[in-house]
């Protein structure tokens, strides 16, 4: 049998990953115990590399993993050259516009400014509008640059929108919902057919049964 290698998005996604692949037969003890390691078997010729989410990314393209979980927020930033197979339903949350309370965000002919972790989204989201704007990347809580000055807007992922409402900003239009998807290398998807069919097949089902 051959291994399939999964990378795997930590944080947000993983413990939805870990219930995940439990509930579809794979020992993920390794997984809830993992101390300091980085790559773990949960058996039936799986094993799990854990990465940030930009690296899930880099490491699927590559060919050293075969599979990747990451949130389609990355993919619409980060992505190439894969396939995405399947959406795995858990990590909601939207990609969003938002300013300041009350604001009238689309008058005047000024080109605004915009704050986000995600200038390939924000850009894109912008062209499609035929506007023009100044993009500014931020690292940080980006809630920060309309509050500062620094920017007109934010693009960002929004869960609940508690933050924006703490920081006196609302929502002036969603961009799209976005969730954890599995994306596969190309080649990957022919070399280890069997194996990767066998594994979209528990999920599926698994998905469906939840229904």
């Amino acid at each position: 049998m051959n291994t399939v290698r999964i990378a795997l998005t930590k944080g947000r996604l993983e413990k939805n990953a870990i219930d995940l692949f439990e509930s579809i037969g794979y020992d993920c003890t390794s997984l809830r115990e993992k101390g300091r390691k980085l790559i773990l078997p949960i058996g039936g010729g799986i094993d799990i590399v854990l990465a940030k989410a930009a690296d899930v990314i880099t490491y699927v393209e590559h060919g050293v993993c075969d599979v990747g979980i990451v949130g389609k927020d990355t993919i619409m930033e980060n992505g190439r050259s894969f396939y995405e197979v399947l959406d795995l339903g858990f990590g909601r949350c939207r990609f969003a516009l938002a300013g300041s309370t009350g604001q009238e965000f689309y008058s005047g002919y000024n080109a605004k400014r915009i704050a986000t972790k995600y200038p390939n989204v924000a850009r894109r989201f912008f062209e499609e509008k035929c506007m023009d704007v100044e993009i500014i990347k931020i690292e940080g809580s980006v809630e920060l640059a309309p509050l500062l000055g620094l920017s007109d807007a934010i693009v960002d992922i929004i869960e609940t929108g508690n933050t924006l409402k703490e920081n006196g900003l609302e929502i002036i239009e969603e961009i799209c919902t976005i969730s954890a998807r599995m994306i596969v290398n190309i080649p990957s998807m022919k070399l280890k057919k069997i194996e990767l069919e066998k594994l979209f097949n528990l999920i599926e089902n698994s998905k469906e049964e939840a229904k």
